[in-house]
């Protein structure tokens, strides 16, 4: 007789679940019950706040939800914060708690791990949270979770069983059909009158952001048709690939761009947000956009947040795109302002290009040098100074190859997790994985230094590039250009390397782009996570200018 929880796994396979992120407790082994059966790999974290990260890092690279198994109480309160990062990216992460038995839900008892309300406690980082009622009931939560994930703006789900409910006998609910949804089309009129106002655009430009993920080859064939310059965000970078004359890049809050921007007579928004964290980074204000703005976005509430537009679409990405692709076919070729289109861009990058200081540069070699060792690396970026660096000075040859918490949430420690869910999730087959590294610095890393040794149990040959500057150097920057007294950021830097190895991983330090390219190329040939420390002082001197 299969229980709940043994059907529950059943169901998952069904909806192509292939990981799940979680730490076994006495209140989640009935969902383990029928994993081992299973075709799903289980991957152990160290805290579930690390769970949640993988998840994340995991959906962002395999383009469907991460799943987590986690424990009542404490487990839920541990990954909320993760729940918060995916939130506010918009990725999608199912998570599956178990809660008290029906007859002692809110009893206030003090029963092990008990909350008062844990759908309360998730309200605000979840699409939705539901409490399994019933075993009947869990192939419609199931489809509703997935229809948030396929069709809708794709946020974490949280479902909590009920101990009595896990091992309620559920056989008749085998075997299981997953149920998908499409996602929205584009309205013909809404088309019509967007393909209208692009068609007479004199300088129109195109803002793109990691809703528009799925659209990158729509979105380059519009941006050629129209001539339109294009602004990616953080989550959008290679939507339009590295080096294409038409792409701006990722430096919407940099005065040059802004003008650009200005001088448009239409702007294209198509799944982005226009949020602080990608237009405006120094939160100075002044992002404008006086030409005529329309959007394209799956969440209808999101096409008229920050700035009204003045036709507004919800639909996909790529197929508002490609309707609109289609539509502009069948009108006249655009007519555009001299010296708009790839003679601005070209324009704006010498002038951005020439701004950069000498730490900037210094940091942006490191990034080239790693991505010239390993072209097709995903780099998972924490709040660290060569990721702020490298959101305004690099591009990447195509999506899903640059993400990080250093905008949006700005969760530290996550790089570390979601680069071991990225692997995890960049190729369905372990040998078609691409290397992914992880940036991070001091800082960051010690809130989640404990998940080398998961990434060392599950032998994920994750790269850790290390940026060690021995503290807060940006909140102490901060503070002392607002005249604080830096307090609290100057903290003890542990020897990362013995502690690295103590875990399980390799571990060295390097100085200069050799020896990193050097120490790139033999973490590529080991089956876990190897640990790079690169000296913030000894860097700029190995890197400097002869």
């Amino acid at each position: 007789m299969a229980t709940c929880g043994e059907v529950l796994v059943k169901l998952l396979e069904g909806y192509g679940v292939d990981h799940v992120f979680g730490i076994p407790g006495v209140h989640t082994v009935e969902l383990y019950r029928g994993l081992a059966d299973s075709s799903i790999r289980h991957i152990t974290p160290r805290h579930e706040q690390g769970a949640g990260f993988m998840a994340d890092g995991y959906a962002r690279t395999r383009g469907k939800p991460g799943v987590c198994f986690i424990i009542t109480g404490p487990g839920m309160t541990n990954i909320t914060t993760a729940m918060g990062q995916a939130y506010a990216d918009s990725i999608p992460m199912l998570v599956i708690s178990s809660v008290q038995s029906r007859d002692q839900l809110g009893g206030g008892r003090g029963k092990l791990h008990e909350l008062p309300n844990q759908a309360a406690l998730v309200a605000g980082v979840a699409a939705f949270s539901q409490t399994l009622m019933s075993a009947d009931d869990l192939p419609q939560l199931l489809a509703r979770a997935f229809a948030v994930f396929d069709g809708a703006r794709p946020r974490p789900v949280h479902l909590e069983i009920p101990l009595d409910v896990l091992v309620e006998p559920a056989d008749h609910l085998l075997p299981g059909r997953p149920v998908r949804s499409s996602r929205a089309g584009a309205a013909p009129d809404a088309i019509a009158g967007m393909a209208e106002r692009l068609a007479t655009a004199r300088r129109p430009l195109i803002l793109a952001g990691g809703g528009a993920l799925g659209a990158a080859a729509a979105l380059t064939q519009l941006a050629e048709h129209l001539q339109a310059p294009v602004a990616l965000t953080i989550n959008g970078k290679g939507l339009l690939p590295a080096g294409h004359p038409l792409l701006i890049g990722s430096t919407q809050s940099l005065a040059a761009t802004r003008e650009l921007v200005e001088e448009a007579d239409l702007v294209l928004a198509i799944g982005t947000e226009l949020a602080e964290t990608d237009y405006d980074v120094t939160f100075k204000g002044g992002f404008k956009i006086p030409g005529s703005l329309l959007r394209i976005d799956i969440d209808p509430d999101q096409t008229v947040r920050n700035y009204l537009p003045q036709l507004a679409l919800v639909a996909d990405a790529r197929l508002g795109t490609e309707a609109l692709l289609e539509a502009l076919g069948k009108r006249a070729q655009p007519r555009h302002q001299a010296g708009w289109g790839s003679a601005r861009v070209q324009r704006l990058r010498a002038t951005l290009a020439a701004s950069w200081d000498p730490q900037m540069l210094s940091q942006t070699r490191l990034l080239q040098a790693l991505l010239q060792r390993l072209p097709n690396a995903v780099l998972v970026g924490d709040s660290t100074q060569p990721v702020y660096t490298g959101n305004l000075t690099l591009d990447m040859p195509a999506p899903r190859r640059w993400f990080n918490a250093s905008t949006g949430y700005g969760t530290l420690g996550y790089a570390l997790p979601a680069a071991m869910g990225a692997w995890l999730g960049s190729a369905e087959r372990a040998s078609e994985r691409v290397p992914c590294v992880c940036l991070i610095g001091d800082g960051g890393l010690q809130f989640t230094l404990p998940e080398l040794a998961s990434a060392v149990e599950a032998q994920v040959p994750l790269i850790v590039l290390l940026w060690n500057n021995q503290g807060y150097e940006e909140i102490k920057r901060y503070m002392v250009n607002r005249a604080i007294t830096p307090i609290g950021v100057d903290i003890h830097t542990p020897d990362f390397i013995g502690v690295a190895r103590a875990l399980g991983a390799a571990a060295q330090a390097v100085a200069d782009v050799a020896q990193l390219q050097a120490a790139l190329g033999q973490a590529l040939e080991r089956h876990g996570p190897t640990l790079i420390q690169i000296d913030q002082q000894q860097w700029y001197a190995g890197t400097s200018p002869q």
